[in-house]
């Protein structure tokens, strides 16, 4: 009997043996959840319902989800706004002057502390899949990659050819929302299921040229959407430098668009989409845009039975008189938008398609899932489309996060977060140490419902790219009631140093700047001190009494 009791405890004591041993691994899965980041490029926060509400021109609702069942940030923004430089302050934490991404031109220096390195190191695997953009495509950054390439790392909507892990490149056939979304649940399915996952889900739609899913081209088909109140503006309350950008969509002339292209000085956005003069028997392409040549005949066809209707009929009607002066300016915008929005279209159902694989795999509860984009986008605004300058509109980024039983259901958070917040936050969530070289700061607190006392109330902004599409370098700081903004350095134009002030609060459109105005001389005083007290904190060379 008593040999029965010893054999007996023995066997409890291996068995608990075994499940302290094990448990560290069931400790790792709930200290550090699953992350899912799903990112698209240039998505302005407006063409999200969870955003712009039931009211809004389109309706997102696998976004909104994640809305619904996590927090909306409504004062994300980024620190530079263009492709590379966001993607790059993502994954180090740093500004653009301190990452070496300063513009779509520089070169990513692959050996730099970023946070998927540290979350591999940590007991994580990770993966990107989709838009990498940066030159090199990855190496040793993510345990696993399968980036789009062609086009400047921009890839192509059709058809899209990656560059593997393995170095190797690849074609296949769709479209690449969808391709990349299957790509990213196929990875999900042969991962290491011993390990938290980080997986970066990065489309490279809605970026300009917009070009639908070929299932999407009859969506809004009927439907004239109302043009910005600024759309149509002249812009004196701006500054000089804003009058030769060329990102200019209001004031394009129908006939540029249907027939020859944009005029000089102007970028178009419906010549991209325009039905071309190529003749339907053998489908040449050598006068489209290159972009066009990747399509099968099957996908041209399709494209074509949709545009040439279409642009047959508005060509008519301007032949006839039929088209007035405002139709006309506003065609670009109506072409460009309708597009741009059938594209935001196909994110969202894809977007749904990885919650649902979430949901059928058991992954929901420990899985954060982030929606997220690299900047904003003009979308008719002031006429204009594009990014790169510090209003609102281009440098808010959408931050929508889901993590259950952590982040309460249906929160809109106000608190004032940057790019460079993201991989501290990342770093946190997981349990790691953030390094001490990181400049931004880890949201975890925030989400937990315990903002810290001395948050932000100011951020940086930097633009670097001086010369693209005619603008100068740009940088400025973000109060919670005022924004100043320094226009400099242009390498042609010579107009100077000008500056901007504008009042949120009254003029949240940003149409009016106070900066010559006065009565704002002790607004514009204080904020240029906040300004260099910012670019001393971020270590930005050259700092003076700018």
């Amino acid at each position: 009997m008593k040999a029965l009791v010893v054999k007996r405890f023995l066997r409890i004591l291996v068995a608990g043996c075994s499940f302290v041993l094990l448990s560290p691994q069931v400790a790792v899965a709930k200290v550090m959840p699953n992350i899912l980041f799903i990112f698209s490029d240039d998505h302005a926060v407006r063409t999200i319902s969870a955003y712009a509400g039931k009211n809004g021109i389109n309706q997102t609702p696998n976004i909104d989800r994640i809305a619904n069942e996590g927090a909306v940030f409504t004062r994300s923004f980024c620190g530079n706004s263009i492709c590379q430089p966001s993607r790059a302050s993502i994954l180090t934490g740093k500004h653009s002057h301190k990452n070496g991404v300063l513009s779509n031109g520089s070169r990513w220096d692959n050996q730099q502390q970023i946070f998927t390195r540290l979350l591999s190191a940590g007991g994580y695997q990770t993966a990107m899949i989709g838009k990498w953009h940066m030159h090199p495509t990855p190496s040793t950054e993510f345990d696993y990659h399968c980036t789009l390439t062609g086009n400047g790392g921009q890839g192509r909507y059709y058809n899209p050819e990656f560059i593997n892990h393995d170095g190797k490149t690849e074609t296949v056939m769709g479209y690449s929302t969808d391709v990349i979304t299957s790509k990213s649940i196929a990875w999900l399915e042969g991962r290491d299921k011993s390990k938290p996952f980080m997986l970066m889900t990065q489309f490279k739609s809605p970026h300009t040229n917009v070009m639908p899913a070929l299932r999407h081209l009859d969506k809004y088909k009927d439907v004239t959407f109302p043009a910005p109140a600024s759309y149509h503006s002249d812009n004196k309350g701006r500054i000089d430098y804003l009058d030769h950008t060329w990102m200019k969509m209001h004031g394009m002339k129908a006939p540029d668009v249907l027939k020859t292209g944009p005029a000089k000085g102007t970028y178009s956005l419906a010549v991209e989409n325009k039905a071309s003069q190529r003749t339907r028997k053998n489908h040449k392409t050598s006068n489209l845009p290159k972009y066009y040549s990747y399509m099968t005949p099957k996908q041209l066809d399709a494209w074509h039975a949709h545009y040439d209707p279409i642009n047959a009929e508005y060509g008519r009607r301007l032949a006839a008189g039929m088209v007035s002066e405002e139709e006309q300016a506003e065609f670009p915008y109506q072409r460009y938008l309708k597009d741009y929005l059938r594209c935001v279209h196909a994110v969202d159902e894809n977007v749904g398609r990885l919650l649902k694989y979430l949901d059928d795999k058991g992954l929901t509860e420990n899985t954060i899932v982030i929606y997220s984009s690299d900047q904003g986008f003009f979308l008719g605004e002031n006429g204009w489309t594009d990014k790169r300058l510090m209003d609102e509109v281009t440098m808010q980024m959408p931050f929508i996060i889901r993590w259950p039983k952590v982040i309460k259901a249906s929160q809109r958070i106000d608190s004032m977060i940057q790019n460079i917040d993201y991989a501290p936050t990342f770093l946190e969530i997981a349990g790691l140490k953030v390094p001490k070289d990181i400049q931004g700061r880890s949201l975890l607190p925030i989400l937990k419902g315990k903002t810290p006392s001395d948050w932000r109330t100011s951020l940086y902004y930097s633009y670097h790219q001086a010369g693209a599409y005619n603008l100068p370098r740009i940088e400025g700081v973000r109060g919670e009631r005022y924004k100043l903004i320094r226009y400099y350095d242009h390498p042609k134009l010579k107009l100077g140093e000008q500056w901007e002030l504008f009042d949120l609060e009254n003029d949240p459109a940003e149409q009016n700047s106070l900066a010559k105005d006065p009565e704002y001389a002790e607004v514009i005083q204080t904020m240029r001190k906040e300004l260099k007290t910012l670019r001393e904190q971020y270590g930005v060379e050259g700092v003076s009494n700018q």
